[in-house]
């Protein structure tokens, strides 16, 4: 094996703890160490005489399996940040996979919803208590670009209706506070009246400080967010499947065309480098040749003369 059971455990704390990294990037990084370990282990190559021959031959045979160049890029990501703890640590003298560069994949640009599709997923009234908390989970979501694991994380304490925003704790936990639209806002109100009247009569509220609940008290997880964002797009008619970080991607694709302000973009989103941000910049064709033909000097028609 490439390392024993408690380097990576304990490398793993030092994510957690000294760096601060979600819980989900740990995770990603707990499974692609095993996954070395185990093609170290098949190939029978002792973790401390690993070179970077060995880690080229990893990533070629998960590239023979089909995994995508993102993958590549976040295991050997999780490797190298391995060995530099490791050395860090003195169990190590070199990082292996210092300069493997990974194969190349077209970069997909994000679904999005169109405003009309938005006015349709949105636009609606309801009375029941699950309604009510998951329109007021989509306004939210679109309203202020949350992630998913920001949504569910989100306090009481958290949201300020009167002035209209939230304070989320991003990856990094790196606090932002976002505004939140006047829709959301009404619907943040609705689910607050009804949120301690949990559907089930022997339920009783567990998490006093969650802003979302499930219907047994606790706090909503993430799955439960996704099942219900899909379902609800389901029953207006929405095609594809429609996933949190879909009305992610609208909030910031309509945000950037209406106001053209990456960097305003970047910090609502709590991105920490403005080239993830960038990939929003894809505006219609349409859009572009109307600002073009408005603003460059030689596009601009020349009033017709007459002859005469």
């Amino acid at each position: 094996m490439p390392a024993t059971d408690n380097q990576v455990t304990t490398f793993l704390a030092h994510l957690n703890h000294e760096r601060g990294l979600s819980q989900n990037t740990i995770q990603n990084y707990s499974r692609d160490l095993h996954n070395f370990a185990e093609f170290l282990d098949i190939e029978d190559i002792p973790w401390e005489k690993v070179s970077d021959h060995h880690v080229r031959g990893f990533v070629a045979a998960r590239h023979r399996k089909g995994a995508s160049g993102k993958s590549l890029q976040r295991a050997l990501s999780a490797i190298r940040t391995f060995y530099h703890y490791l050395i860090r640590e003195h169990q190590a003298k070199n990082n292996p996979a210092l300069d493997i560069v990974t194969p190349k994949t077209a970069k997909k640009l994000p679904r999005t919803l169109d405003t009309d599709q938005v006015s349709q997923l949105l636009n609606s009234n309801v009375t029941s208590w699950h309604h009510v908390r998951d329109h007021a989970i989509m306004e939210l979501f679109y309203s202020s670009g949350l992630r998913l694991s920001e949504l569910v994380g989100t306090n009481l304490t958290s949201i300020d209706l009167d002035e209209s925003s939230i304070r989320v704790l991003g990856k990094g936990r790196k606090e932002r506070i976002v505004p939140v639209g006047s829709k959301a806002n009404r619907a943040i109100k609705q689910w607050l009246k009804v949120r301690n009247s949990l559907p089930k009569k022997s339920a009783q509220v567990k998490d006093n400080a969650a802003l979302f609940l499930s219907e047994n008290g606790a706090r909503l997880g993430q799955r439960s967010v996704q099942n219900r964002v899909k379902a609800w797009a389901l029953a207006r008619g929405l095609p594809g499947n429609l996933h949190p970080h879909m009305l992610r991607h609208s909030f910031a694709s309509h945000i950037l065309e209406s106001s053209q302000d990456l960097r305003a973009v970047q910090e609502l989103l709590g991105h920490s480098d403005i080239s993830t941000t960038q990939i929003y910049t894809h505006l219609d064709f349409q859009h572009l040749a109307t600002v073009y033909d408005r603003a460059h000097p030689r596009a601009q028609k020349k009033p017709q003369t007459s002859d005469d």
